[in-house]
């Protein structure tokens, strides 16, 4: 460590980059099961966010295990840095002045708090996509239930693994018998004064 020099004193701020955007840098997470609905939530809030102009970038579980976290798994350890790492990550866009969108199960509230930490309790605003598990397993796009059910899949979240609720969301949304555009009317104006400059 000693040849590790930071030079961030010497970078442009995040005041400076929240002005030339004219937007605060913010990290809106979701949680939930897989199948709940938080890529499809954050996909359908980026679109709406973009149409007022506000910079977005998502962060989806798969795609980010497909680049930066490839070879991690789904061990305690390997979920752990799994979302340190992200959390980093969005760290890096709020000081861009950026708007991050972070759809991961983040599967118990010891991740989920280290997540907060790393990005800062005013930064991170925490929604919970509470969808049953019932329906979470019938939407199963990707048949990863059954697969888990069978037996093929070991440490899957709601079925080996356990899922924690988080005990104190900013917004808990079950999206079973709700439109998309009713759920993201409802996260927008949660989050809407929290961007806006």
């Amino acid at each position: 460590m000693d040849n590790i020099h930071p030079i961030f004193e010497r970078m442009q701020g995040r005041e400076d980059k929240e002005r030339q955007l004219g937007q605060r840098g913010l990290t809106i997470w979701f949680t939930g099961l897989s199948g709940s609905g938080k890529s499809t939530l954050a996909i359908a809030l980026e679109r709406r966010l973009s149409e007022r102009g506000i910079l977005c970038r998502i962060l989806d579980g798969d795609n980010v295990r497909t680049g930066i976290n490839r070879g991690l798994g789904f061990s305690d350890e390997h979920r752990r840095e799994n979302i340190r790492r992200i959390a980093e990550v969005c760290r890096l866009f709020i000081d861009t002045g950026v708007v991050v969108l972070a759809s991961f199960v983040s599967p118990n509230e010891s991740l989920r708090a280290m997540a907060r930490d790393i990005i800062g309790e005013q930064d991170f605003v925490e929604v919970y996509v509470s969808t049953s598990f019932e329906e979470c397993c019938r939407r199963d796009v990707k048949g990863l239930y059954q697969k888990a059910l069978r037996g093929e899949i070991a440490d899957f979240t709601g079925v080996t693994s356990a899922y924690e609720p988080p005990t104190s969301p900013l917004l808990s949304i079950d999206t079973e018998g709700r439109s998309i555009e009713e759920c993201v009317e409802e996260i927008e104006r949660v989050v809407i004064n929290k961007i806006t400059l």
